[in-house]
């Protein structure tokens, strides 16, 4: 018998691969934006809502580099800054040869927005062919809740 969190997450997962194609495009095309004159290591994402809309987002980084924000929240913020919390996916790109996931930052961030009633999904695809999509409670277990 599957719960309506389960439901909820396949639903997402259902939807995270239906604009798959589309989602990790968006996130590409972030990435060509990216200011990451520091690290050299540009990052694309883009934000997947429930009714198909896509909210993209790149890395800005700063001389300060504590102030730097990742290409996840810059999406997310997107979305959230024009009224939209049904977030169902995150897809993150980089030109890595391995993936590289969301930091922890971004996790506890991801998972603020997701809820036990819709489990964020995230994907992640680098230069190479390896993918991965998994939801936000697989990479942050134990998320930070504010009583």
């Amino acid at each position: 018998m599957t719960t309506n969190t389960q439901q909820q997450e396949i639903g997402n997962q259902e939807l995270a691969r239906l604009h798959a194609d589309a989602l990790m495009a968006a996130a590409r095309r972030a990435q060509a934006f990216a200011y990451a004159p520091y690290s050299n290591f540009a990052v694309g994402a883009a934000v997947l809502l429930s009714d198909g809309a896509i909210y993209p987002g790149c890395n800005v980084e700063n001389a300060s580099f504590g102030m730097t924000v990742c290409a996840e929240r810059i999406a997310l913020f997107s979305a959230i800054s024009a009224g939209r919390l049904d977030i169902a996916a995150v897809a993150v790109v980089t030109s890595a040869s391995h993936l590289c996931k969301p930091c922890g930052a971004c996790r506890q961030v991801i998972a603020e927005f997701s809820k036990a009633d819709n489990p964020i999904v995230i994907l992640c695809a680098c230069a190479g062919d390896e993918t991965s999509t998994e939801p936000i409670t697989t990479l942050l277990p134990d998320s930070f809740v504010l009583l």
